[in-house]
């Protein structure tokens, strides 16, 4: 006796890589996900190799696992493959204290981030070719 089988909620020609409870607060986070949404899957890798950004490395990571799911568990092509979605969301939050002068304490909440990263394959664009002949 086992559960039915779970429905893919993606689409034929996409793949996703979900890394959780990431260190780093969701707003930081989500500042190094958006350079890299809705580009090509290897101009985002370009881009996070060098950005400053201390979190920009474990994102590269998830994307590089999105694209060998894409490439090894659904057989598509990996140049042309885009970033079509990159989702962040709140994990747990730390809740831990700070002493202050007088008695009193101060709370320091540490959070923890969900990262999703959901890559497509796109079609070649027929579009350039209808241009130039017109």
């Amino acid at each position: 006796m086992s559960k039915p089988k779970h429905e893919r909620t993606l689409a034929e020609t996409e793949a996703k890589a979900v890394t959780r409870n990431i260190r780093v607060s969701p707003r930081k986070l989500n500042l190094a996900a958006g350079l890299i949404r809705g580009k090509k899957a290897q101009d985002a890798l370009a881009i996070l190799t060098f950005s400053k950004r201390r979190i920009s490395q474990t994102v590269k990571a998830t994307l590089e696992s999105a694209i060998a799911n894409a490439e090894n568990n659904h057989q598509l092509d990996v140049d042309r493959l885009v970033v079509s979605r990159v989702e962040v969301g709140r994990a747990i939050v730390m809740k831990r204290f700070h002493a202050r002068g007088r008695g009193k304490a101060a709370r320091v909440e540490k959070w923890f981030s969900h990262l999703s990263i959901v890559v497509a394959e796109k079609q070649a664009d027929a579009e350039p070719a209808q241009q130039e002949a017109a």
